[in-house]
């Protein structure tokens, strides 16, 4: 393992807040000189399988410890999922059915392996340990916190002031999260700033049973490609871990210029000092246009490889830069029944790109409709990417993105 100095200096690359950094390096001290990894904890809920950077803010963090040498430990809400997480919830959630969260895990998993090193990361399920637990050890657990403290929560504040319900149910979820905690003997727990209550549960449950207690440390929400609301497929602002390359790399070029060092420390595993020398650069006077490109090849590398990175950036310089398309269109949002080319007329004619139905059919005939740079002919034609550039005539252009 590399000295503690160096470690602190990764692991708090992008943090946004830690309990506590003192601890930490105790931990890791005591981890060197026994060269014994750290065990890090990551709890899932299995019920949003798809996975945007957004999500990946927590993953990266995770995989850049995998990398020092430590063990992440992915527990799978299966247990917990049949409550459901109470977090940022105005009602009582609908808990999942087991084959839900069997499904929704499997998905996950193969999302996150995108980021994790699978050799170093073990999966768990909760259910395992909080399915055996008896009526006299839930009762235990539930006295090692007050219903003042669970009522600190936002969340629950808000509903108790508002008279909405909130069921005695959902006051185990944290308890229970933070008994996932004692099970593992967590070392290092992550999340978001919205799982800081469930997070620092964990610590207070360890301290309960005279375990060490582990580091909370809290990523930052990322923003989205608006440069202003939080990174959603809802919104339309995300760059997914499945896109193509070539969509990849155009959407990381969409980035803020604001925005970009904040994707570095994020998204990226890129060492601080690496970060902080293209930082100098740009305020020296370099084009953030030139830092943006590092960023959309490092970016795309992660999960297409070299040869995507590449044909992702000959793709971007081909359509984009040379201006054979423009990188400013008009965008449509397509439902999932719109997955072929006539099942979009409608939409076009609302914008105003083509006058009706029956004069897209024959520019499609005429051979003067493209698809992402092919001449298409046939109306049915199926939309298979995520995101489409529809080229209508010599001139007009539209993205139609899923």
């Amino acid at each position: 393992m590399i000295c503690v100095d160096e470690q602190m200096k990764i692991i708090k690359k992008g943090v946004l807040d830690m309990m506590r950094e003192e601890e930490l390096r105790e931990k890791l001290k005591l981890s060197v000189e026994q060269n014994k990894p750290l065990t890090i904890k990551l709890g899932l809920d299995p019920s949003a399988p798809d996975i945007h950077l957004g999500h990946t803010v927590v993953l990266r963090k995770i995989k850049q410890m995998q990398d020092l040498g430590h063990k992440a430990i992915i527990i799978i809400g299966d247990f917990t999922g049949r409550i459901g997480d109470p977090t940022g919830k105005s009602k009582t959630r609908k808990p999942l059915t087991d084959e839900q969260v069997k499904e929704n895990a499997a998905t996950y998993m193969e999302q996150i392996f995108k980021v994790l090193d699978r050799e170093k990361t073990e999966v768990r399920f909760n259910s395992e340990w909080l399915s055996k637990l008896n009526f006299e050890q839930v009762i235990a657990l539930a006295s090692t916190t007050t219903v003042a403290r669970l009522l600190e929560r936002d969340d629950f504040q808000n509903r108790y002031k508002n008279q909405e319900p909130i069921g005695v149910h959902e006051f185990f979820y944290p308890l229970m999260q933070g008994y996932d905690s004692v099970h593992i003997k967590a070392d290092i727990e992550l999340g978001g700033t919205d799982q800081t209550f469930n997070i620092l549960m964990g610590r207070t449950l360890q301290k309960s049973v005279g375990m060490s207690q582990q580091i909370a440390m809290f990523m930052p929400i990322l923003e989205g490609l608006d440069g202003v609301e939080k990174m959603s497929k809802s919104l339309g602002n995300y760059i997914g871990v499945s896109e193509s390359p070539q969509v990849m790399f155009k959407k990381v070029m969409e980035v803020p210029d604001q925005l970009i060092f904040r994707y570095f420390e994020l998204v990226t595993d890129e060492h601080p000092d690496e970060i902080e020398k293209l930082r100098n650069e740009m305020e020296q006077g370099r084009n953030p246009r030139d830092i943006k490109l590092i960023l959309a090849r490092i970016i795309t590398k992660l999960y297409h490889g070299e040869e995507g990175a590449k044909a992702g950036e000959e793709y971007f310089d081909q359509v984009f830069k040379e201006g054979e398309i423009p990188e400013d269109m008009p965008e449509i949002k397509l439902s999932k029944e719109q997955d072929s080319l006539i099942s979009v007329a409608s939409a076009l004619v609302n914008e105003g790109l083509v006058s009706s139905a029956s004069e897209f059919r024959r520019l499609i005939k005429q051979g003067g409709v493209q698809l992402n740079r092919e001449k298409v002919l046939d109306i049915d034609c199926i939309l298979t990417e995520q995101e489409n550039v529809l080229k209508i005539g010599k001139k007009k252009f539209v993205r139609l993105v899923f």
